[in-house]
């Protein structure tokens, strides 16, 4: 038999065990995000930098 205070004890233990996570899965979209960041960088890094280079020559008089 439980003591009154096992049973809430045991319910948050249970809970806290459950917010804790898959870390393999947390790590798999860390690296997937880095990755999808680096392809778009890869993409518009030249559009950027013409953006860039037109924006500059504007403001020369």
């Amino acid at each position: 038999m439980m003591s009154t205070n096992a049973a809430p004890r045991a319910l948050a233990e249970d809970l806290y065990r459950d917010e804790r996570g898959d870390i393999p899965g947390w790590v798999m979209i860390a690296a997937m995000s880095a990755m999808l960041v680096a392809y778009l960088l890869a993409l518009a890094q030249p559009l950027l930098g013409e953006l860039f280079e037109n924006a500059i020559s504007q403001v020369r008089p």
